[in-house]
């Protein structure tokens, strides 16, 4: 058995554009919560215009939900931060575009006074809601078990990802003066 999940917007309340109301999640399933994701790309980058850190904050959250095996359509939960509600037109067009629009997920808008990096626009964090059973090869679940289960033993690939780890908060992305993160 697997997961259930409704998207639903009430017939006694406004339907929004672009999100639902309510999302409902039944059964057996995973929940997954995505961390804040700015419009910075893997090599730290983070460009100036708007629209391109958008499509970059939903393709972050795309490679997030491939990393437990799963797809945008799982998020059923986006919260969304803007430095200006004006962007708020543009992040509905790049949402609309990556998000399956006959079950969008419910949504939270906010402006917010500034983020941890400095030239930022937009954040989104999200929750996503997968089938019980991981969907992952034996390969890739072996890089990342849950503390109770993991081995004792560090593996190279677990050294490998504390190093990057350490890096980037020793030197956080993409300029340290820039940053203001944890």
């Amino acid at each position: 058995m697997t997961a259930k999940t409704r998207f639903i917007d009430p017939e006694t309340m406004f339907v929004p554009p672009g999100y639902s109301q309510v999302v409902e999640a039944t059964g057996p399933g995973r929940i997954v919560y995505i961390a804040g994701q700015l419009g910075i790309d893997k090599n730290g980058r983070l460009p100036g215009d708007f629209r391109a850190q958008a499509r970059q904050v939903y393709e972050n959250l795309k490679n997030a939900m491939a990393s437990v095996g799963g797809g945008l359509e799982h998020i059923v939960k986006l919260n969304t931060y803007l430095l200006d509600l004006t962007h708020l037109p543009l992040v509905r067009e790049v949402r609309t575009a990556y998000l399956n629009s006959d079950t969008p997920p419910a949504s939270t808008t906010l402006q917010v006074s500034g983020f941890a990096l400095v030239g930022a626009l937009v954040e989104v964090e999200a929750v996503a809601i997968l089938p019980a059973k991981p969907a992952r090869s034996k390969a890739a679940s072996s890089k990342s078990k849950p503390a109770a289960r993991a081995s004792k033993k560090t593996t190279a690939s677990t050294a490998k990802n504390a190093a990057v780890r350490k890096s980037r908060y020793t030197v956080p992305t993409p300029k340290p003066e820039n940053y203001h993160g944890l």
